[in-house]
Parts: structure tokens; sequence; C-alpha cells
């Protein structure tokens, strides 16, 4: 893959992202119901607290790109408080997933104007970067990587607790996601076309020197999987699940984030993996199913949400209601 300088590089102004929301809204046909709506697999992907599962695994490939890795070092919380951070990427996707186009919308809105100040140069050589690049989180290829690592998660940890989609369903899924990145300021355009090419994109992408471990990257990935020191410890990874988010990396990446993945490691994932399903089917709804969804769900038939949904959204996004209500 051709590594672009930052010069090069494409970014998303206001006015792009107006043009794509705009776009966006004319073709919703419940705005209540927002984006997707609950025939979607979206939704039905989505809901699933198993997308919890492969969380980790995306932040640590959104971390193998300097760009971001950069970015999150210096404007987040994201080492000194990893759960604030994890709340704040669930209440942004789910805000655009779950709630109404205007929520959606105006989570949009949110993320651009936050990104606008999230500028800097890379302090160290990493892959094919040199240190004093430019960065910007509004940059097209950047935001591409960050929406892929997020879609291709989900499906990963659906499958997980669930069994494979069928290949419909999976099609089906990506082209939804195709507006979610619209979402982001990702025009259609800049995205592989269908499922098989958005596999081979993330393959090439994984391979090339556009990614790559810097020593932030690398402690930053630690902190996220020891957990939280400091705060409540209902979000500190246990075993299995740290060692299910190291297979499912690239075993390029298991070694530049140093992760270990001996017998212990192996044995804890193939453990988890055999018995996760039995074990996921098995839970309550109020477990198994998101608070967001559940919101949605109440949303739309006129009610307000109960406190179990407000509890579920505490867990998932750090307050009972989303946001720009």
């Amino acid at each position: 893959m051709e590594l672009t300088s930052s010069a090069g590089s494409e970014f998303v102004t206001r006015s792009d992202l107006e043009s794509l929301l705009a776009a966006v809204e004319s073709r919703s046909a419940d705005r209540n119901a927002g984006i997707f709506g609950p025939d979607s697999v979206t939704w039905r992907i989505n809901r699933e607290s198993a997308l919890f599962l492969g969380a980790g695994r995306a932040a640590l490939l959104q971390l193998a790109h300097p760009w971001v890795a950069a970015a999150l070092a210096e404007h987040s919380n994201l080492l000194s408080d990893p759960i604030r951070r994890f709340h704040g990427t669930f209440r942004v996707v789910f805000t655009m997933v779950f709630g109404s186009l205007h929520q959606a919308l105006a989570a949009a809105r949110s993320l651009h104007t936050l990104h606008v100040r999230i500028r800097g140069e890379l302090i160290e050589d990493v892959a094919g970067w040199h240190r004093g690049t430019n960065y910007e989180a509004n940059e097209i290829a950047g935001l591409r990587w960050v929406y892929a690592t997020l879609v291709e998660s989900a499906v990963l940890a659906y499958e997980c607790a669930l069994g494979p989609l069928d290949q419909e369903a999976r099609e089906q899924y990506y082209q939804e996601s195709r507006t979610f990145a619209s979402l982001f300021g990702i025009p259609a355009d800049a995205l592989p076309s269908g499922w098989n090419s958005f596999a081979a994109y993330n393959q090439e992408m994984r391979a090339s020197s556009v990614l790559g471990v810097s020593q932030g990257a690398r402690a930053m990935a630690h902190s996220l999987l020891a957990g939280s020191e400091t705060k409540p410890q209902w979000i500190k990874p246990p075993h299995w699940y740290r060692a299910l988010t190291t297979e499912w990396l690239p075993e390029r990446f298991r070694a530049e984030f140093e992760l270990p993945f001996d017998a212990p490691e192996q044995r804890a994932a193939e453990r988890a993996r055999r018995r996760l399903p039995g074990i996921y089917r098995r839970l309550p709804r109020v477990v198994r199913f998101t608070g967001p969804w559940r919101e949605a769900q109440a949303r739309i038939v006129g009610r307000c949400p109960g406190k179990l949904t407000q509890w579920s959204n505490r867990f998932w996004i750090g307050q009972p209601m989303l946001p720009f209500a």
C-alpha cells in the first residue's frame, strides 16, 4: 500500500460533512427510528453485549496507526482514565446507531468539532512515518481505518458468541456501515464497495507500513488491557479476555505490542471461544442486549426507558440516556 504524506492527505471539512449528512437525512424513512432502524443488520449486531468482546481488538488496531496513537496520547485521557475513554467511544457509536435521526446527526457534528482541535506532530519515527509528520484527526484515511476496525471487530465478536453470519447478512451489514462511515465524514468513494473488498483492504492495511506500533501506543495498549487501577474495577479485563484479544490480532501486532501469547494464553483463548456461545445464549435479555438498543426500542413505541435500561446505559456510555435528545 502506498504511503501518503501528510501534505498529500485529504481532510473532512465542515461543508463536506454537512453534504454527507444531508444525503443521510434524505434517505432516512423514519426520523424517530434513526439512521438504521429495527429491521437493520446494524441493530441486530450492535444490540448484542457480545460487542464488548471485540472492543479491545478494535482499540489496539486503532493504536497501531501512528496518527491515531499520537492523537490519543496527546489529546485524550486514555492512559489516565481508560473507562472514560471506553464510555466516550461507545457514546458516540451507539448514538449514531441507535439514536433518533436528530441525535445521530448531532453526534456526527459533535465528533467533527472535537476532531478539528486534534492535531500535532509525530514525536518518533514509526513504520513508514517520520518524526515531525503532521497529523490531524479529520484526515480521511485515518478515519477510514478507525471505522474499519469498528466494523470488522463487531462482526468477529458477534460471530464468536452467536455463530457465523450468512453472506447476505454480512454484505447487508457492510453496506449499512457505509452510511455509518458518512457520519464520520468519510465519502462513499473513499470506501471499499463490498464486504470482500473491505476484507482485502483490512488485510492490505495490516501488512503495510502505514501501520506500526510506537512506544506510546504500546504503553496505551498495556494500560487498556490492564484496566483501571483507580476507578471501579468492573471494567478490568480478565485473563481470558486479554488472551482472546491477543489471539484476534495479527501475529505482527502481537509482537509489536509485546503481548504474550504462549501456551497459557492460547489455552485461555481456546476455552473462551469454546464456552462463550453456550454461556452467552443463556444470558437474560437485560444483560445480553445493550441499554442503547433498549432505549431505542422504548423511544419507537413512545415510552421512556426504564431503570434497567438506564443502568445498562451507565455501563456502556457512562450516563443514563443517549445524548442530544
